[in-house]
């Protein structure tokens, strides 16, 4: 019936979606004015014990090839919350093949605020050193987010987690997915 035919046309829509590779590695340094396509990402991450073992996870949405959806996922076993947010959105535009208009989703205030807030710029400008003189914490990170940054347009978007987001929580099961089969001698699928 139509539910069949829904089926149907969403993985014909899937298929093609992946055929057209707009998710593979590959990095550019150019910097951008309007980008055409948009892509949808909802990030998490998170690590127990804080210290520990840590997960990431990434969900990419393209409206432009009837919502086909993309999902990604790793772990770490000795990391942090914050190593594992920024891991997560790092991955999730690393997956981006040409510049994109990006609407980031995140549960992390850390994440969005060095962008929205200016830190990122102020921490780079001030030789890596936050307002109080120290050193910033995953500066190896920051800077590889500041250089994607600057190939595609990028929108931040805080969500509540834990609070009914479906794509939100669906990343945190990931990133549960992910330390499960980190322990479990399975090793999650984590992109070049």
């Amino acid at each position: 019936g139509n539910a069949a035919a829904a089926l149907s046309h969403r993985i014909f829509l899937i298929e093609y979606f992946l055929s057209q590779n707009i998710f593979e590695p590959e990095r550019t340094d150019a910097l951008l004015n309007e980008p055409k396509t948009c892509v949808i990402v909802y990030t998490d991450g998170g690590a127990s014990p804080n210290p520990g073992l840590g997960g990431w996870a990434a969900i990419l949405v393209s409206p432009g090839h009837g919502g086909a959806e993309r999902e990604l996922y790793g772990a770490e076993p000795d990391t942090t919350n914050n190593r594992m947010e920024l891991t997560a959105a790092i991955q999730a535009l690393r997956a981006l093949k040409y510049p994109c208009r990006v609407e980031l989703h995140t549960d992390s205030t850390y994440l969005r605020n060095a962008f929205e807030k200016g830190w990122l710029e102020r921490w780079r400008k001030n030789g890596w050193r936050t307002s109080g003189k120290q050193a910033v914490l995953n500066r190896d990170l920051w800077e590889e987010l500041w250089e994607l940054s600057r190939t595609h347009s990028i929108y931040w978007h805080w969500v509540k987690g834990h609070a009914g987001d479906e794509r939100n929580n669906r990343c945190d099961a990931l990133v549960q997915r992910a330390k499960e089969e980190f322990l479990s001698g399975m090793s999650p699928a984590a992109p070049a």
